[in-house]
């Protein structure tokens, strides 16, 4: 409990909800301005220049970023979910049942829409694009617009990201999978279950080396994963996972300000360079419009519609916790894809740059979209139940 104050100034900054988003906001439209400046063409050779051990382990600096970077906030978002998992929002299906409902219309919707727009196109394969939250980003939305917002509706939009993350890490770990070196992977997951035997040991008087060997097995397991032909975010995923929870939150802590002051800003940067087509609006692909539309319209419509269904699903007396309205503000922030939409982006169009650019523009145009409503409908939410503590009798001791 004592850790935060000792912490320098600036690493509790990008501990906290708002300060982040912001920072990945500017990454992005930094990358989108560099791409269409006159330096672009030069960064965009920089990040195809490749580094590690020739003729053994070599990556392109893009790679180096989306599989190498990227892991470590896998591996943060595997942490919260196995806390919440175990301790918080979701260790109980009654407490997961509804939130589970709310994300399955908050992906199932977007996919359909995507379908609908993309539906005997080369973009068709774009479809699970739409499916993810960015929980940085909606979490920055609630705490810069959201005070007075019933504790209610904040546990129920963070079990809704998490649930969302699920999906969109089982959407990696399989879709975009291909010729798997099955002894690899093999040798990866005794290295995760190393991991986890020793995560349990580090506070004994060993600490040091065992955290030493921590990072070592982390790292060798990263690189057999990725020469399995699985996605190497995966493995993040999967020693989060794994990881005894008391030292994995505090991995979390300590890795938590470098993640999203660095990791998510540098991935929100190189994803984000993308040359503006100079085409008119009816010659943009399918996959922008399918992204721009299924963003905001899908992932509002999805958990709101199904949310209302989950909020009476099970319930005895009493109004529902939360209003239809309140689900429409949930359904906005849902709608900010950001990071794990940019990451599926790259992915379903690894082969085919001009649709990834494409939609890559879907997702960053579809989530400030979304971030605009979100900002309104967050406002508006709060200041009602503002209003409304007012107009309650204060109660005098």
């Amino acid at each position: 409990m004592s850790q935060s104050p000792q912490s320098p100034p600036f690493l509790s900054l990008f501990r906290s909800e708002r300060f982040p988003a912001i920072v990945l906001l500017v990454a992005a439209a930094a990358g989108l301005a560099v791409a269409n400046s006159p330096a672009g063409p030069a960064v965009d050779d920089f990040m195809h220049v490749y580094i590690g051990i020739p003729e053994f382990f070599e990556l392109s600096v893009s790679h180096w970023i989306k599989d190498g970077l990227l892991a470590l906030f896998f591996f943060v978002v595997a942490v919260e979910l196995q806390f919440e998992l175990t301790s918080g929002q979701l260790n109980s299906a009654k407490k997961a049942l509804q939130p589970a409902i709310a994300a399955a219309g908050g992906v199932i919707v977007p996919i359909v829409i995507y379908l609908v727009i993309a539906n005997g196109s080369d973009a068709v394969n774009g479809w699970p694009i739409p499916t993810a939250t960015d929980i940085a980003f909606a979490l920055g939305v609630l705490a810069v617009f959201g005070k007075g917002l019933p504790s209610a509706l904040r546990v129920f939009l963070l079990a809704l990201a998490i649930l969302d993350d699920i999906v969109g890490i089982i959407f990696i770990a399989v879709l975009f999978t291909s010729d798997v070196n099955y002894g690899m992977l093999l040798g990866a997951a005794g290295l995760v279950v190393l991991f986890g035997i020793l995560s349990r040991r580090v506070d004994t008087r060993a600490r040091i080396p065992i955290t030493i060997a921590l990072i070592v097995i982390g790292v060798v397991t990263w690189a057999l994963v990725y020469k399995s032909g699985v996605h190497a975010t995966i493995a993040g995923v999967a020693l989060g996972l794994a990881m005894s929870q008391q030292p994995a939150l505090h991995a979390r802590h300590v890795l938590e300000p470098w993640v999203n002051g660095l990791v998510l800003p540098v991935f929100a940067f190189s994803a984000a360079l993308v040359v503006i087509p100079q085409v008119s609006a009816g010659e943009l692909s399918p996959a922008f419009w399918g992204v721009l539309v299924a963003l905001p319209v899908g992932k509002i419509i999805g958990i709101s519609i199904f949310g209302w269904i989950s909020l009476r699903v099970g319930r005895r007396e009493g109004p529902p916790a939360l209003t239809f309205t309140d689900l429409l503000a949930a359904g906005s922030l849902g709608g900010i894809g950001f990071t794990v939409s940019l990451l599926l982006s790259e992915l379903a169009f690894a082969e085919h740059p001009e649709i990834r650019d494409q939609a890559t523009l879907g997702v960053l145009a579809g989530s400030m979209v979304s971030l605009v409503l979100a900002g309104v409908l967050v406002s508006w939410r709060a200041w009602h139940y503002r209003r409304l503590e007012q107009k309650t009798p204060a109660t005098t001791a």
